[in-house]
């Protein structure tokens, strides 16, 4: 089956929903990857990601918070809204050995653990 740069293949594995983003990205964040978590402490279900989301719950995400995180490469700018907009987080692997565990761990002013929309940081 062949897909364009730009097309999703998403992964649906019982007994919760896990999307993973299946392409190959070739441009200079090719090395950046996060997994969002449902819960606190990488528990429930999780969402990996390489790629520039402007809206988590049109790709899939169906919840508005994300529990925790795991920065395995490359830094990231979560937001709070959609659309990249509302309180940001700047997300590294330098920061927490790159596990944020629960969203106090996101930043300072993260007061709840509302994040729809992320992006990679351009090095």
């Amino acid at each position: 089956m062949s897909h364009s740069l730009g097309t999703l293949m998403w992964l649906l594995l019982a007994p919760c929903t896990v999307l993973e983003n299946a392409v190959q990205r070739h441009n200079n964040h090719s090395d950046s990857r996060v997994t969002l978590f449902e819960g606190e402490n990488f528990q429930g279900c999780k969402f990996e990601l390489s790629d520039d989301y402007p809206s988590l719950p049109s790709m899939g995400w169906t919840s508005k918070d994300v529990g925790s995180l795991k920065v395995s490469s490359g830094a990231w700018v979560a937001y709070q809204y959609p659309g990249y907009r509302g309180y940001q987080y700047v997300l590294e692997r330098d920061r927490h050995s790159g596990e944020f565990r629960t969203y106090n761990d996101f930043g300072t002013q993260a007061h709840t653990g509302q994040l729809q929309s992320i992006r990679r940081v351009q090095h």
